[in-house]
């Protein structure tokens, strides 16, 4: 005899679920720029005492910044998750980053609905703190409250972004998922109705606030999937599916009136990509939860990243065994000379790196040493040293450049991170990939 799973304790089931996994997050302070905590600078040993040489002026004009604001889905929330999130936010990160030069602040807030959204956003254009309480009622991120006491640092990040990307309404409309079936079509209908109201009003106060803050900045607001598979029932998945149909008609006519006074919000179509899949690309079939799995971030990402750059790359990280990916201005660096890690440095062929990244390099062979130039920079690299010269100042390495025999052939190894900080490039590890984003 088949088991039929009954919904109606949905709501409760996705409460406690997220209550119990956001105290993972509950001793984790907030740091400056959010991002750090799941994108990492290159891991301990593998960047240097270079880190003191400053980025130039120029060379942080470029950066592409986004601010990513909303609930659970910018957070990257999963049920019984036993690590720091993988969601969307990462992944837009490392998109951006094959473009160029990307930070990312992420203040999403698991919870929040489009009216803690729009008090949130009100205090940090007003620049005046606020507690959890304040924000919203009852929220169950631990970290709301740091939010709230660092409002001038997120005025700050919201005022220099370039983008703007938000995820809001599933905690606005996830009431439907357990009382959709017991309300006549006129009832639902009429509760869709009142729920779209609401969320248009807080929505658009939300983006004419982000606008008064950063006038230039582009937003990016997705729309809400359903998450219930057709397996529940298919008379309430097709009243959720019409109820889902609904919101994305509405961001789409709130984007629309923006974009007639000539503002720049997009909407990403996420929607559509969870339709037939709902139970493969949620939590909702094993823990009856709402949010994505891997999957369905991976998925809510691609729709994003199309949304602002036109394309999407899938990453993967290497196999065991294998030595870091190395991306040099989006393009991977494929070369028979392999990356090497030596005391937890990633070292690479001289030449490679500076081929990759169009520098030119002088050897000389009385000193053994290599002098790459990039514009106006220098980094002179002697084989066995304990010290490079960047820009004619020492700076200490701990592991030295080496020579490498690679068939019949020995080549100059330098450490990576040393030599294209030393350029002025930006170096970025993601260690959930395993890959360094290298960008001018």
């Amino acid at each position: 005899m088949k088991r039929t799973r009954t919904w109606n304790n949905t709501s409760a089931a996705l409460t406690a679920c997220m209550l119990a996994g956001m105290m993972l997050f509950a001793s984790t302070a907030l740091p400056a720029h959010a991002a750090d905590t799941t994108t990492s600078t290159l891991p301990a040993g593998t960047t240097t005492t270079a880190a003191n040489v400053k980025k130039d002026a120029a060379a942080v004009t470029k950066e592409f910044r986004i601010v990513t604001l909303g609930d659970s889905i910018t957070v990257g929330y999963e049920p019984n998750a036993k690590s720091l999130p993988y969601g969307y936010v990462e992944r837009l990160q490392e998109q951006g980053l094959l473009h160029g030069r990307t930070q990312v602040d992420n203040y999403g807030i698991a919870g929040l609905k489009s009216i803690g959204l729009k008090n949130f956003i009100s205090a940090i254009n007003e620049g005046k703190t606020l507690t959890s309480e304040a924000i919203q009622p009852n929220l169950p991120d631990p970290r709301a409250g740091q939010m709230g006491a660092n409002i001038a640092a997120i005025r700050e990040s919201v005022a220099g972004a370039n983008l703007i990307a938000i995820t809001i309404g599933g905690n606005d409309v996830s009431e439907l998922l357990g009382t959709a079936n017991t309300l006549s079509d006129s009832e639902l209908e009429a509760k869709v109705k009142e729920l779209l109201a609401t969320y248009t009003a807080n929505v658009s106060e939300v983006i004419n606030t982000i606008h008064a803050i950063n006038p230039d900045a582009k937003i990016v607001i997705a729309d809400q999937y359903q998450p219930m598979p057709e397996v529940a029932g298919k008379a309430l998945y097709a009243k959720l599916m019409e109820a889902s149909e609904g919101f994305t008609a509405t961001i789409d006519g709130i984007a629309s009136q923006f974009t007639a006074q000539g503002m720049d919000v997009k909407v990403a179509h996420v929607a559509k990509e969870f339709v037939g899949g709902e139970g493969t690309m949620t939590h909702m079939i094993k823990d009856r939860d709402f949010h994505p799995n891997q999957f369905g971030y991976e998925a809510i990402a691609k729709v994003f990243a199309e949304t602002i750059w036109g394309d999407y790359t899938k990453l993967a990280a290497p196999a065991a065994g294998e030595p870091m990916n190395i991306i040099v201005s989006g393009k991977t660096l494929n070369t028979p000379y392999k990356p090497i890690i030596r005391n937890g440095k990633n070292f690479v062929a001289i030449q490679d790196i500076v081929n990759a990244v169009g520098a030119t390099t002088v050897w000389d062979n009385k000193t053994s040493t290599a002098t790459i130039t990039y514009g106006d920079r220098k980094v002179a690299v002697k084989i066995g040293a304990s010290a490079v010269q960047v820009n004619g100042a020492s700076v200490a390495v701990d592991t030295p450049a080496f020579l490498n025999k690679v068939g019949k052939e020995s080549k100059t190894y330098v450490p990576l991170a040393m030599v294209a900080e030393g350029l002025g490039f930006d170096v970025q590890y993601v260690a959930k990939l395993k890959t360094v984003f290298v960008n001018p």
